[in-house]
């Protein structure tokens, strides 16, 4: 059991740095694009590699807290609202790009300063939660 419990910790650092990939592959990816159509095609391929970033954190967090037989501490707590917070900045990021109307002009520089504060805000709370449970 103790076996399982390690490899879950140090599976789920892997899945935060995961995390951290992502969304600074997301704004790299925002800053460079100039299509909209060819933005939302490589969003469309690219945001699954988002999706099981989070789910193994999920995953391996479950995995852990069932090790120590459930036990719902203010850090496990934390973290599930963390994932919550992440999911739901994701589904309003892809939400407002699949409505991104590629006829209007400027749309895709409203949608990038948009998109780059939810990315920020979930680069805050990834390393936020981070420095305060490596505490």
């Amino acid at each position: 059991m103790n076996e399982m419990y390690n490899m879950s910790i140090v599976t789920h650092y892997y899945g935060v740095l995961g995390i951290l990939g992502v969304i600074l592959l997301n704004i790299w990816m925002l800053n460079k694009a100039v299509d909209v159509q060819k933005y939302k095609r490589q969003m469309s391929l690219f945001t699954p590699i988002g999706s099981i970033a989070i789910g193994t954190i999920i995953f391996t967090g479950v995995v852990m807290m069932a090790a120590k037989h459930l036990d719902f501490s203010i850090e496990n707590i934390a973290m599930i609202i963390f994932a919550i917070a992440i999911i739901v900045l994701e589904v309003k990021r892809a939400k407002t790009l699949k409505w991104l109307n590629p006829k209007v002009e400027g749309a895709l520089e409203g949608f990038k300063k948009y998109a780059i504060k939810i990315l920020a805000i979930e680069t805050f709370l990834t390393i936020s939660v981070s420095i305060w449970m490596w505490i």
